[in-house]
């Protein structure tokens, strides 16, 4: 086996998972005083189905995020919004109050005051233009923090996650699409289809030895 092969087969480095979706994100400017206050605004909805992702190891799931996914991280720890992913390019933080989070019982929306920065002056342009229409967040789940199920999709079976407890550290605006799917790793997945393996070979047993007894 070359070194390539060797490197495909290591996965990708751990840390938070990161979600974009396609959202309308809308821009909205006031003045104050002398001082013109500039202000994002998005949603990420619940109960939404994702389209189909790959995970690294392959397969296909779909991702739901429950209502409250988030509320036990928010009641006690800051968000951040960023640039396209950029951790030195700050657009707001919920401790400084300018990045404000409401936790409702549909979606959960997020305003950003930018600041009167270049990168903030870039995100204003560039959202204003259409030009980046997504909103990307990162998250880690908890302990139990997903549950996995299986369901059915133009005569195809999927893995179905659901997100029940995760952290929220970030919330940004980035361009559509902009990680690439085969870098996500559910490890949970694997759990849970070495748990329907476990059952299955259970069952098999359980036959085997109801039809032992019937010989």
């Amino acid at each position: 086996m070359n070194q390539l092969s060797q490197e495909k087969k290591t996965p990708p480095a751990t840390g938070p998972e990161k979600r974009t979706i396609q959202a309308k994100l809308q821009i909205r400017e006031l003045t104050e005083g002398e001082a013109n206050k500039r202000t994002i605004s998005g949603t990420i909805r619940y109960d939404s189905e994702s389209h189909v992702m790959t995970d690294w190891y392959g397969d296909e799931f779909v991702e739901v995020i429950a209502p409250g996914a988030f509320s036990e991280y928010l009641r006690d720890n800051p968000t951040i919004s960023l640039w396209c992913h950029r951790t030195d390019q700050i657009l707001g933080n919920t401790q400084s109050g300018t990045l404000r989070i409401t936790d409702g019982e549909t979606e959960l929306r997020f305003e950003c005051d930018l600041p009167n920065t270049t990168v903030g002056n870039d995100a204003w342009e560039s959202i204003g233009r259409g030009d980046v229409n997504g909103v990307s967040f990162g998250f880690n789940t908890r302990t139990n923090g997903d549950r996995w199920s299986k369901i059915e999709r133009d005569g195809k079976t999927l893995y179905k996650r659901t997100i029940l407890n995760a952290t929220l550290p970030e919330i940004s605006p980035t361009p559509f699409a902009a990680y690439p799917e085969n870098d996500v790793q559910t490890r949970s997945l694997q759990d849970f289809k070495a748990q329907e393996e476990r059952a299955a070979t259970e069952y098999r047993m359980r036959v085997l030895a109801l039809e032992l007894d019937l010989l």
